[in-house]
């Protein structure tokens, strides 16, 4: 199965969350030819995309996403709907909710509707080579053509017009809507704040109904998906319309747009449920986080399936590097009774997405299958296993192969990136870490956007045992600065993490490894312990200096170069491999 592209591309000029600027000749990893052709081909799409609110890069204002008189207008949405003829009408819908796991949560469902043999179109943002990757058709999720999908724009070029005029220029990038040719069942959409957008419509091969739109929605948010259940931009299904709503978990992203406590935060979530309608949680939750979801649920006399549940006997067995293609070893054993019932065991499962969250986010979706095979819904045991064992995203837990290290210089080098950007993502990473490679040492390259949790962040990843080095650098968020994080001020926070926490650091200002080592050795002559470094620098110096640290120190193992804080500095990455 082809790798579903996820992660972000950056352009100088900036990158909308449903559609990019008019450069994509600014690609680090498009041959030119192909981008070239590409920007010919939809020029006029992604001129119009620049001319309209772009919260990714500017940021949510406080409350965006509270169902209070500082929430946004969801009643745009509905009007633009209306216009279009209510396209989110005409297929059953999956809402998909929550503060992590939301993307891989998506990719396991989609990815087992595939393997069963249903067309999924998928909509997924932001992109990494080519907008036409933010729309996926068919069994094997191949990309809309350019054709195609400049060809639907003018399409709806006239109705979108109509909206920004009514909405006196206050229509964002993701309240735009596109469609593409298919008949399809239902649909699958992650809405909120995670790093990932999707909707996913399916339609049966072979299937007489007649609906004829898969509609791909986005929203208005810092990082690329919506704030809320209560004023999320896709929030517009119907009961009559959904199939069932999943709350992966509930942390503290967003926590300003989102009312300022997990409280808060659990309610703009739970208004992705809808009467009547199943509601799978995934979690693990708070004892009084998960009562506010519940209490929603049953106000609105929705069953709930928990993979919390004690029933989900699931365990992670092992760790695999043994080919390019990393995998973990799971059993997948659901058993829960309480609600709605959900029964399978899956022995053995290899998963590509790795570490224990992916795990949980792996038994939420199998969950979910087994609720929409309940509702009639094709779905066999061994569809759900080869889905689950195919699907893949870029950018989390993703370690490069000897191929790609090679490509940047540093051969037999270990590079992991993933986008963790909360202290609840980076504890994730480090629990994975400490399964795949229990004894490697570490050097971190980040770089944050300013609206993160940057102390908390450092907090978790300073407490890994084995960490050498910190590089800190800076990218560009959504083609801009104006939400980077500098290097410095990043450092400043990491400063402070370890002298709460009595940790020792060497602030070496530099990603000059002969500097550090001369710096290095008068610090242990004058303190006589060992010290994390601090430096600064660009991304790819920084990863040449971690391999450099690495290197030079003894044992069978050299160590892990980890590039994180944000799918922004994954990308970047990523495209260099393709400069």
């Amino acid at each position: 199965m082809a790798r579903s592209l996820t992660a972000f591309q950056h352009n100088r000029r900036g990158i909308p969350l449903f559609a990019v600027s008019r450069t994509l000749l600014d690609a680090p990893s498009r041959p030119f030819s192909t981008a070239l052709s590409e920007s010919q081909e939809m020029n006029e799409f992604m001129e119009y995309m620049e001319k309209l609110k772009n919260y990714e890069k500017t940021g949510v204002p406080k409350g965006a996403g509270t169902d209070s008189g500082d929430g946004f207008d969801l009643g745009r949405m509905r009007r633009l709907l209306h216009n279009l003829g209510n396209p989110q009408s005409k297929f059953k819908a999956v809402h998909i909710a929550g503060t992590k796991g939301k993307g891989s949560t998506a990719a396991f469902l989609s990815s087992i509707l595939r393997a069963e043999g249903y067309s999924v179109g998928c909509y997924t943002s932001p992109h990494i080579r080519t907008i036409r990757e933010r729309i996926t058709l068919g069994t094997t999720g191949a990309p809309v053509s350019a054709k195609a999908l400049s060809s639907h724009f003018y399409k709806i070029m006239e109705a979108l017009d109509m909206a920004v005029k009514l909405e006196k220029g206050h229509l964002s990038q993701f309240e735009h809507s596109a469609y593409l040719p298919k008949k399809v069942h239902f649909a699958v959409i992650e809405m909120v704040d995670s790093p990932l957008h999707k909707l996913t419509a399916i339609q049966y091969q072979g299937s007489p109904l007649e609906p004829d739109i898969i509609l791909c929605l986005a929203v208005s948010t810092p990082d690329h998906a919506g704030l809320g259940g209560a004023r999320d931009a896709t929030n517009v299904i119907s009961s009559s319309d959904l199939a069932a709503s999943i709350i992966t978990n509930i942390g503290e992203e967003h926590l300003a747009a989102l009312g300022g406590s997990l409280e808060s935060i659990a309610l703009a979530k739970s208004g992705i449920i809808k009467e009547g309608r199943p509601l799978v949680l995934g979690g693990p939750f708070l004892p009084h986080i998960e009562h506010i979801i519940r209490d929603k649920a049953l106000f609105m006399c929705s069953p709930v399936i928990s993979a919390s549940d004690p029933g989900n006997k699931s365990v992670l067995k092992g760790f695999s590097r043994s080919c390019e293609t990393p995998h973990q070893l799971c059993d997948i054993l659901l058993l829960i009774e309480k609600d709605l019932q959900v029964s399978i065991e899956l022995f053995d499962v290899q998963l590509r997405l790795l570490g224990s969250h992916q795990l949980q986010n792996a038994a939420t979706a199998t969950c979910t299958a087994i609720c929409l095979r309940n509702q009639g819904w094709k779905l066999s045991d061994a569809s759900i296993r080869t889905g689950l064992e195919c699907a893949y995203l870029l950018g989390r837990s993703q370690f490069l192969t000897s191929k790609e290290v090679e490509m940047l210089g540093l051969p037999g080098a270990t590079i992991l990136l993933d986008g963790a950007h909360t202290k609840e993502s980076a504890q994730a990473l480090l629990n994975m870490i400490k399964v795949a490679l229990p004894e490697a040492s570490l050097v971190l390259v980040v770089a944050m956007a300013n609206d993160k949790d940057h102390l908390g962040f450092a907090r978790v990843l300073l407490s890994a045992g084995c960490l050498e080095a910190v590089c800190f650098t800076e990218i560009d968020i959504a083609g801009g600065r104006s939400r980077t994080t500098s290097s410095s001020l990043l450092k400043d926070s990491w400063i402070q993490a370890c002298t709460e926490m009595g940790c020792d650091f060497l602030d070496c200002k530099t990603a000059k490894y002969e500097l550090i080592e001369d710096q290095h050795t008068q610090f242990e002559g004058k303190m006589g312990c060992q010290s994390i470094f601090f430096t600064e620098g660009s991304l790819m110096d920084s990863i040449r200096l971690g391999h450099e640290i690495l290197g030079a120190k003894s044992g069978t193992q050299r160590g892990i170069i980890v590039v994180t804080g944000s799918l922004h500095i994954v990308s970047a990455v990523l495209g260099s491999l393709e400069g």
